[in-house]
């Protein structure tokens, strides 16, 4: 392809980064989305434009009626941002009609350069930062639980003197980043020796925290798998060494802990809510460990408006579950009340933030709901 003086650059030789460059033309191009290795999956994008100081961009992603969700594209607006810390919304339209489905970006930057991404990216270094910062906290222990397939860290935080073991984990797809910021938020809170909710959680609970299940799919660039196109969330009936490293380490540390109280943090393309779904169908099912679940629900949903029971997962019928799934393992495997946080890659229509959309900001205050909950709901 070549490219004269007036043509925009597109890059994604980076950590996370995913897209096809088709075509470029002056402030325009056309897009595409390339797959998860080894895998069917793809609906990720991260990628940098340069040469676009005041000119309005028309980036065209095409193909998107073949994406992993094609329901994820109506009324969704990419991200963006020129400092790579503020990430903004960039006015997308979706047309299933051209181009076998396509996403228009249009976006006029202020400077030289802009990142454009699907959702606000969670960098492998900000991890690490993230892992240095929690471990050097007063009471924090790290645990090294495994080694990816890529030869990366599986890395756990371990914290507080109760009794109850508390799991929290997150971005076994790794597309789904406001999981991590949700962890980002999770452990500011708990490693906040001033915190008085920290504080009483950390005197009930000894907390299990991992960042992120699959290093891999994140650095990447995938959506959903990790780095032989597995989805890690349908391997928890029989994780191994060769395709699930990941989950075998995690589960195996969970069999030494046990596990009362789990939380699986993801991303949902299409709903534009946050929202739990649980265990129900498991064959061990029991109406009180059933009831601890939405009891935590209706307790979420009172605190904060960024949080609803309306919307959400069908439930699976009694016996129905699927075992290979990590939520309803670990509530079959442990009887513990087990639970997978979603939250949405578009706006919350109920409470519109047009500038940001849902964002790194909201998912790290769900965090902070979401633990001072589970303080009330450990004393009811």
């Amino acid at each position: 392809m070549n490219q004269n003086v007036s043509d925009i650059r597109i890059d994604a030789g980076f950590d996370s980064g995913n897209i096809e460059v088709l075509e470029v033309s002056g402030a325009s191009a056309r897009l595409a989305i390339p797959h998860d290795h080894m895998s069917e999956f793809r609906q990720w994008f991260h990628f940098r434009v340069a040469g676009v100081s005041g000119r309005e961009l028309t980036l065209t992603i095409t193909g998107l009626n073949d994406s992993a969700y094609p329901g994820g594209w109506p009324d969704y607006d990419a991200v963006v941002s020129e400092d790579r810390e503020y990430w903004g919304r960039a006015p997308s339209s979706f047309d299933k009609d051209a181009d076998g489905g396509s996403l228009t970006i249009r976006h006029a930057p202020a400077g030289d350069i802009a990142w454009f991404a699907y959702f606000a990216p969670y960098s492998m270094e900000r991890h690490h930062d993230l892992v240095a910062q929690a471990a050097g906290a007063p009471g924090v222990s790290y645990r090294h639980l495994g080694t990816t397939l890529d030869g990366q860290p599986i890395d756990c935080l371990e914290l507080g003197e109760g009794e109850r073991q508390v799991w929290l984990y997150a971005r076994q797809h790794p597309g789904e980043s406001m999981a991590e910021w949700w962890m980002e938020g999770a452990l500011e809170v708990l490693t906040d020796t001033a915190d008085p909710v920290a504080m009483a959680l950390r005197r009930q609970c000894r907390f299990h925290i991992v960042p992120n299940c699959n290093p891999d799919g994140s650095r990447r660039g995938h959506l959903r798998t990790n780095a032989v196109g597995v989805n890690l969330n349908r391997e928890w009936h029989e994780p191994t060494p060769e395709k699930s490293p990941e989950v075998l380490a995690i589960r195996n540390a969970m069999d030494e802990t046990g596990v009362d109280f789990a939380m699986d943090v993801h991303g949902d393309e299409a709903i534009p809510v946050a929202f739990l779904a649980g265990f129900e169908g498991i064959p061990s099912w029991k109406e009180e460990q059933g009831e601890g679940f939405y009891r935590y629900q209706r307790i979420l949903a009172r605190r904060t408006p960024d949080f609803q029971m309306e919307q959400g997962y069908v439930k699976a019928a009694p016996g129905s579950a699927n075992l290979s799934m990590s939520t309803n393992q670990v509530a079959e495997r442990f009887g513990a009340v087990a639970m997978t946080l979603e939250m949405p890659f578009k706006d919350n229509p109920a409470a519109p933030e047009p500038a940001q959309g849902w964002s790194p900001e909201r998912s790290k205050l769900l965090a902070r709901d979401c633990l001072a909950a589970m303080l009330e709901w450990l004393g009811d």
